[in-house]
């Protein structure tokens, strides 16, 4: 079965926030990239790409056939998506497992599991 592990950065430095990040000790940057890279040559996984901050998205809906776009999501910035991976697992225990592996599962995020419909 192949899940979508979404990543939910919360207040995770991210190096992409230069002053979180410069807060973290070398050592830490350190792990936190090998993490990353082992997780991405693990067999199953298909890396995903990151995402631009909430603030940079368009929602888009159709009503009455009039395409409307709103700025957003407005979501707690907690809450964000900030990236996705991949990964076909024989079982949802393999698939947490690699979430637990994910740095932002243990430095304020979260990640969530979602099996990925086949059809």
């Amino acid at each position: 079965m192949k899940y979508m592990l979404l990543i939910h950065q919360g207040t995770t430095p991210t190096p992409l926030d230069p002053d979180a990040w410069a807060a973290l000790p070398a050592e830490e940057q350190q792990a936190i990239y090998a993490a990353y890279s082992e997780i991405n040559a693990t067999p199953g996984v298909t890396p995903g790409l990151g995402l631009q901050p909430p603030e940079t998205a368009t929602t888009v809906r159709v009503d009455g056939g009039r395409t409307i776009t709103t700025d957003g999501p407005f979501v707690d910035t907690k809450e964000s998506i900030n990236g996705y991976l991949i990964f076909e697992a024989d079982d949802l225990d393999a698939a947490i497992a690699l979430a637990a592996r994910i740095p932002a599962a243990r430095l304020g995020g979260a990640i969530e599991v979602r099996p990925i419909m086949e059809w």
